[in-house]
């Protein structure tokens, strides 16, 4: 990959090189600044995130949601681990609120006690549930469209919603096909 990409870069350099060698040093610099823009975008969206899940963590909210959630949890992922149970709460949580920078270390904590588990199952799900994400709130993509001044940074929601629902709905009604098919074939 980094071999297409390196080919890609110097290909455009040559080529705006040889038709429009006046423009290349405002092109280069004008990339670096927007790159370096959503980058500082996307790095205080998650800054702002991680800190809230952390307080969350730390307040017992993560606990008390595990809690609530369990019985679903504890259906869905086939898991009685609590700190399991907790961290896939933590990481659905991230994810219906569009962050999934922040989900993806929760995601890896309750993996790391599915394992403990032996639980492939359930690691397998929550892989997909991750992977596909349903976002109530697309925040990330939202301030991403802020940060590049869209007149209308939240018309993603709908269109994310519908299309997080039902990505998710086909990777999980798949996967449970699958599961049922080769434990009826041992």
């Amino acid at each position: 990959m980094n071999v297409i990409f390196t080919v890609i870069i110097i290909a455009s350099l040559a080529v705006i090189t040889v038709a429009a060698p006046d423009k290349l040093l405002t092109v280069l610099m004008g990339g670096a600044e927007r790159s370096l823009q959503t980058a500082f975008s996307l790095f205080c969206i998650y800054a702002l995130w991680m800190g809230l899940s952390r307080l969350a963590e730390k307040s017992g909210f993560s606990r008390g949601a595990a809690r609530a959630l369990k019985p679903l949890t504890k259906r869905v992922f086939r898991t009685e681990n609590a700190r399991a149970n907790e961290f896939i709460a933590m990481n659905v949580a991230c994810n219906l609120l569009g962050v999934g920078g922040a989900a993806t270390p929760f995601a890896v904590k309750a993996v790391q006690e599915l394992e403990n588990d032996k639980n492939t199952f359930a690691q397998k799900l929550l892989f997909l549930i991750n992977a596909t994400s349903i976002q109530l709130i697309p925040s990330t993509v939202i301030a991403l469209r802020t940060s590049a001044n869209s007149a209308a940074p939240a018309d993603i929601f709908l269109p994310s919603l519908i299309c997080t629902v039902f990505s998710t709905a086909v990777a999980v009604t798949l996967f449970l096909i699958t599961d049922k098919f080769r434990r009826r074939r041992r």
